[in-house]
């Protein structure tokens, strides 16, 4: 488990406070506080419909806030214009699917933000090499991306995003119906960049094979902050699926069943 007494000292490089969002007239985010410092892992954490998605989707703006502040690298979101620094992975069915481009064509895109007019020079060619050989990809760099496989696609995410070189990465269950060998690949990934000394922000529904890169977990209930510490399975019990824990701030709060962390 990383040591966040030295990783979130500083400007933290994300910071929600008091954000409340709504989805049609629904509240989906009631007042949540969530910060990311630099260099640490934070894994947001809580039941199918509990607001993790929108919570980071609201961070990269594409989901408007109803109220409080996001600040990303100090800078409030609406000022906010360096995203060359993030570099983000969506949930792999909600990524455009059925596109007519090859690996090289699709992670290349994620370059253009670092161009200068769109043109790809000889240090973005070789990015793309890089941020493919990462993910176990070098291989298919020519392949149509729709002859791959479900976990291969998500590597493709992975590179498009690692590509731009971001200080940090948010990524919505990267995990989410990949294969084992590819959750491996994806793990490894994500431990070099973090070597590297990148944030990260993670939606997931099970810690699973990047639970040693963890730091700090965040679970979340209808909207609120559950629980803000060490990941569910380091508090109090055995990591085994249906545990209940409960908020260590709060003895009288709801427990939380890590079962139902999907």
């Amino acid at each position: 488990m990383g040591d966040t007494t030295t990783k979130t000292t500083g400007e933290p490089v994300i910071s929600l406070r008091g954000v409340t969002a709504e989805l049609g007239a629904r509240p989906v985010l009631r007042g949540i506080d969530l910060t990311v410092g630099a260099g640490e892992v934070v894994a947001l954490l809580g039941a199918n419909g509990s607001g993790k998605s929108t919570a980071v989707r609201s961070v990269i703006g594409q989901v408007p806030v109803t109220g409080g502040e996001i600040e990303i690298f100090g800078t409030p979101r609406r000022r906010f214009r360096d995203w060359a620094r993030v570099g983000y992975v969506p949930q792999r069915t909600t990524a455009a699917g059925g596109v007519p481009a090859t690996v090289t064509e699709v992670v290349s895109s994620g370059r253009l933000s670092r161009t200068r007019f769109g043109v790809l020079r000889k240090a973005d060619r070789q990015a793309v090499r890089d941020a493919l050989e990462q993910v176990g990809l070098a291989d298919r760099a020519k392949d149509s991306v729709n002859a791959l496989s479900g976990g291969q696609h998500q590597r493709v995410l992975i590179a498009r995003a690692l590509v731009s070189e971001p200080d940090l990465l948010i990524m919505d269950e990267p995990m989410a119906g990949v294969d084992l060998a590819s959750q491996e690949v994806l793990a490894a990934t994500l431990r070099a960049q973090v070597g590297h000394g990148t944030s990260v922000l993670l939606v997931l529904h099970e810690l699973g094979p990047l639970e040693p890169l963890i730091d700090r977990a965040v679970v979340l209930r209808d909207g609120c902050v559950l629980h803000d510490g060490p990941p569910p399975e380091a508090v109090g019990q055995h990591a085994l699926p249906g545990h209940d824990h409960v908020h260590p701030h709060d003895a009288d709060a709801a427990p939380v069943r890590t079962g139902l962390l999907t």
